[in-house]
């Protein structure tokens, strides 16, 4: 019977207009970027921060530091699917996630279906196990300044 366990990983990154704003993959054109030594995609972050969590295998900077110059600017998106690797490497394989993205904007809903289709692709399920929410921090203190994002992850032995 395999073994099951969930992670939880958030990240949080404040804003960067020089910079094109990612999220789970997906490029949203004409919404100021985030500041981060990789491309600053919260959603891959905490994501790969959940399966590395749930796997008992540390985390994204213990992986992946930023002292190291091989990963400035390297894409959310490849570091969730290295972090996939190493947790099949470690007897893991992903099983599904859910996701809630914090911030004022940009709206997600016109564009989920491709965020989800991303990160199912890099987890290697159906796109069915992937769900990703937004929700605004209603002044709690991202509102303008950045963007955050929880992650909750299920994994389990093949």
């Amino acid at each position: 019977m395999p073994e099951t366990r969930v992670g939880l990983g958030f990240d949080v990154h404040p804003p960067d207009d020089a910079r094109e704003l990612a999220l789970a993959g997906v490029r949203f054109r004409g919404e100021p970027g985030l500041a981060g030594h990789s491309d600053a995609d919260v959603a891959c972050h905490a994501l790969a921060d959940a399966l590395l969590g749930a796997a008992g295998l540390g985390d994204l900077g213990t992986h992946f530091p930023e002292s190291d110059s091989a990963y400035e600017g390297i894409r959310g998106l490849d570091l969730l699917t290295r972090t996939v690797a190493i947790l099949k490497d470690g007897g893991w394989q992903a099983v599904g996630c859910d996701l809630t993205v914090i911030a004022e904007r940009p709206a997600l809903a016109p564009r989920r279906d491709e965020m989800r289709a991303n990160l199912a692709t890099a987890l290697g399920v159906p796109p069915s196990r992937v769900s990703i929410k937004a929700t605004r921090p209603e002044g709690l203190g991202l509102a303008g300044d950045g963007v955050g994002c929880l992650a909750l992850a299920q994994i389990e032995t093949p």
